[in-house]
């Protein structure tokens, strides 16, 4: 497992943003991975999806890195942000774009 737990740790490191989802950005197998992508894709952010369901280990070891049940799993700048109903709910409230720009990430402005 410390093989796993290395892999996210570098993932979460060496990417400004991640998404540990199920399946990729551009085919999502779950609706709650599919409106994250939505949302960081309406934000215009640049972001790494990492597919939990190509590796079960993965799966579980996100879940045990994060100390968070769930997926998607949302990373900016080494740090988890939350699931699809933190995420949503910030993006609502127009704090998810806050939170980019606070670190220093690019958001697309609204025209």
């Amino acid at each position: 497992m410390a093989g796993i737990g290395e892999f996210i740790d570098n993932e979460v490191k060496t990417n400004e943003v991640v998404l540990f989802m199920k399946g990729t950005p551009g085919f999502p197998q779950c609706g709650f991975s599919g409106q994250v992508v939505q949302i960081l894709d309406y934000l215009g952010v640049d972001y790494k999806g990492v597919n939990v369901l190509a590796d079960d280990d993965l799966r579980e070891g996100i879940k045990t890195y994060s100390n968070w049940p769930t997926i998607p799993q949302l990373y900016v700048k080494g740090e988890f942000v939350g699931g699809c109903d933190i995420v949503r709910e910030m993006f609502q409230a127009g704090e998810l774009q806050s939170h980019f720009e606070g670190k220093g990430v690019a958001v697309k402005q609204a025209s």
